[in-house]
C-alpha cells in the first residue's frame, strides 16, 4: 500500500492554516507536519506544536546534515523547512501527514513525493482581500505586509502546478470543497 500525504499551500493570508486546522479536527488519522522556522513565534504559537522554532545557525547546520525534506529562505533571514524526522514520526504513528507550507517549499515536496501527495493551492479571492486579512492579524509591520503582498503576486502564478485550486472567499464553502477533495483522495 502506498503512503499518502496531503499538501496545502497558499500565499500568506489566504487562509490555509485555518483550513488545515479544520481538516485535522474532522480527520483524526491526519497528523500535522510541524515545520521548522527561524522567525520568532507569534503571540498564539507554541514551539513544537505550530513550528519547531530554532536559530538560523541551527537551521543551517540541519541543512548541511540533509535533515530537511525541503527548506526555503522565505524572507531574508527567515528560513522554513520540513524536517524529514516529522515525516518518519507521522508514518510511525500510522497516520497521514498533512503539510501546511509556503509555495516554493510545496513545489519541492510535490516534486519529491510525486503521486504520493494530494496538493491543493488555496487562493484569496483578490489581492485586496489578502491585504485585509494580513492587516487583521496585527502581527506584521507595514514593510512585512508589503513584502508578503509583493510575494503573493508572483506566488499566484504557481496555482496551476498543484492538483487542485480552491478560492477561499467564504470559509465554509472553501472548507466543504477541501473536505470533499480529501475524503475522495483518502478513500481511493
Amino acid at each position: 500500500m502506498k503512503k499518502k500525504s496531503i499538501l496545502i499551500t497558499a500565499p500568506s493570508g489566504a487562509g490555509k492554516t485555518t483550513l488545515v486546522k479544520k481538516l485535522l479536527q474532522d480527520f483524526p488519522h491526519l497528523e500535522f507536519s510541524i515545520s521548522a522556522a527561524t522567525r520568532e513565534p507569534r503571540e498564539h504559537e507554541k514551539n513544537g506544536v505550530d513550528y519547531h522554532f530554532i536559530t538560523e545557525t541551527m537551521f543551517k547546520s540541519r541543512i548541511e546534515n540533509n535533515e530537511f525534506l525541503e527548506w526555503e529562505e522565505v524572507y531574508q533571514g527567515s528560513f522554513y523547512g520540513t524536517p524529514k524526522s516529522e515525516i518518519d514520526r507521522i508514518y510511525g504513528l500510522g497516520k497521514i501527514p498533512i503539510f501546511d507550507i509556503d509555495i516554493m517549499g510545496a513545489m519541492s515536496v510535490k516534486k519529491i513525493l510525486c503521486n504520493d501527495v494530494l496538493s491543493i493551492f488555496i487562493a484569496a479571492p483578490s489581492l485586496q482581500v489578502l491585504e485585509e486579512r494580513l492587516r487583521k492579524r496585527h502581527t506584521e509591520t507595514e514593510e512585512r505586509i508589503q513584502a508578503r503582498l509583493y510575494k503573493a503576486i508572483s506566488e499566484m502564478k504557481f496555482a496551476n502546478f498543484f492538483d487542485k485550486k480552491i478560492i477561499n472567499d467564504e470559509l465554509e464553502v472553501a472548507y466543504a470543497e477541501l473536505k470533499g477533495l480529501v475524503e475522495k483522495y483518502l478513500s481511493a
